[in-house]
């Protein structure tokens, strides 16, 4: 190593950054604005006035220096380059209520708590024999089961108010949370009764699961390669719904197969289309809690 570079390596010091002096108290005021439909119901949300909501946030503007709001008429609304700072807020609520609820449970001696989110594959069809053996197994462990489509549940999970979720693989990674993966879970193509499953080209109109929905993501594109018509004539979170539209000939639909082919409402045979992955997601900077670790070894144990 060259002596002048060797003595300039010894001597540098890293540039310290300055960090914000930022309070628990004014995120909560960010997520609370962002989350509610005025101004007004924010500040109850949050247990204080409007005026003191409003100086919270100003004081939050202040310490990053950076402007977060625009006044649209008499009311300021956050902006779209604000959506970073929302996001890291989110974060940062959700660890502290982790270790909040980690704190009160070592002082008050409480045996655990785990709140569960699943949609609803997973907890009717895939994994209700691994909670009752969970239960079984851990009868001093309070079991808390959320049932919603998966783009609710990793909101609540990244929000904090959720310890973990099983739902369907997420399109890109979300920042602060890590999945891995369960199993995989075949989607098949359902016509109405009489009509024969053909070319792609001859599918439709259909009944799906909502937009913006992973699994209609999965579905969509598949049926796109296939150079099948995409006319949706109707939407619904509930598989059963979706199953009884194209039992009345509304339309065709795409269900996990699993669902759409049990119980004494079941549809004729379809025909298969996709996959979709089945992933168990947890905070990743969470503080370990060993009942949620105790559940996802359960979970994993297929």
């Amino acid at each position: 190593m060259n002596a002048r570079i060797g003595e300039d390596f010894l001597n540098y010091t890293p540039e310290v950054l300055q960090l914000p002096d930022l309070s628990i108290r004014q995120l909560e005021y960010l997520v609370a604005v962002d989350e509610s439909p005025t101004w007004a119901r924010a500040a109850a949300v949050v247990g204080v006035s409007p005026s003191a909501l409003s100086q919270g946030l100003a004081e939050l503007e202040r310490r990053l220096g950076v402007a977060l709001f625009d006044r649209e008429s008499r009311r300021r609304a956050l902006r779209s380059s604000a959506a970073p700072v929302v996001a890291h807020a989110r974060q940062v609520l959700g660890l502290t209520a982790d270790l909040a609820r980690w704190a009160d449970r070592l002082r008050q001696g409480a045996s655990g708590r785990v709140r569960l989110g699943m949609i609803d594959a997973a907890a009717v069809v895939h994994f209700p024999d691994h909670l009752q053996a969970f239960r079984a197994a851990h009868g001093d462990i309070e079991l808390l089961v959320r049932v919603a489509p998966s783009a609710a549940l990793l909101k609540l999970l990244t929000a904090g108010h959720l310890d973990l979720a099983v739902c369907v693989e997420p399109p890109r990674p979300i920042p602060g949370l890590t999945v891995r993966r369960l199993q995989t879970e075949s989607l098949s193509v359902y016509g109405p009764q009489g009509r024969k499953i053909g070319p792609p080209r001859t599918w439709g109109p259909w009944v799906l699961f909502p937009a913006g929905s992973h699994t209609r993501s999965v579905v969509v594109a598949e049926l796109r390669r296939l150079g099948a018509p995409i006319e949706v004539v109707a939407e619904s979170h509930q598989p059963e719904v979706l199953r009884e539209m194209v039992r009345l000939g509304v339309g065709w639909t795409v269900l996990p197969s699993a669902q759409a082919e049990e119980g004494h409402r079941a549809l004729r045979e379809g025909r298969p289309l996709a996959v979709r992955q089945l992933v168990v997601a947890v905070r990743t900077s969470a503080i370990r809690d060993p009942a949620v670790d105790h559940l996802v070894r359960h979970l994993e144990a297929r």
